[in-house]
């Protein structure tokens, strides 16, 4: 796990947390990190003060902190379980049906799915809100 200080291009300083330096890189590239506070995806590393490498960094967490961090993965699993039942996967059209459903072309749901960064901007440009919520994965699998 590393954990990185981030910056958008607003400003807005937080936290990312990345199972390792080529997860940041590849959902940098894919637009998939998100300034929690305005929500652009211009996002950049600062640098940081100091970084500790461990061969295993979860021994080295408080219990506490462990309690913590399992807490909050199983609240992650159990919003991506919440979405899964109740959300029509409409897989790489989202943008599509989200503009269609906006416009009253097709019947208002709950519908989940992907987009590029460029169909997010016309979403967000059409008043269309929408949530980003991270795929959780098991450790076979791989991010879509």
């Amino acid at each position: 796990m590393i954990v990185y200080d981030l910056k958008c291009v607003n400003d807005h300083a937080f936290e990312g947390w990345f199972e390792d330096g080529a997860v940041y890189d590849q959902q940098e590239a894919d637009g998939l990190i998100e300034c929690p506070v305005c929500g652009t995806t211009s996002v950049f590393k600062m640098p940081s003060a100091f970084a500790i490498k461990s061969s295993n960094p979860v021994k080295q967490l408080s219990a506490n902190l462990q309690n913590k961090y399992a807490d909050i993965e199983k609240i992650g699993k159990r919003v991506a379980e919440f979405v899964e039942k109740n959300f029509d996967n409409v897989g790489s059209d989202f943008s599509k049906e989200a503009l269609k459903i906006h416009y009253g072309v097709s019947e208002p749901r709950s519908i989940r799915g992907s987009s590029t960064p460029e169909e997010e901007k016309t979403l967000k440009d059409e008043g269309i809100e929408f949530v980003k919520i991270p795929v959780l994965t098991s450790e076979s699998e791989k991010e879509v």
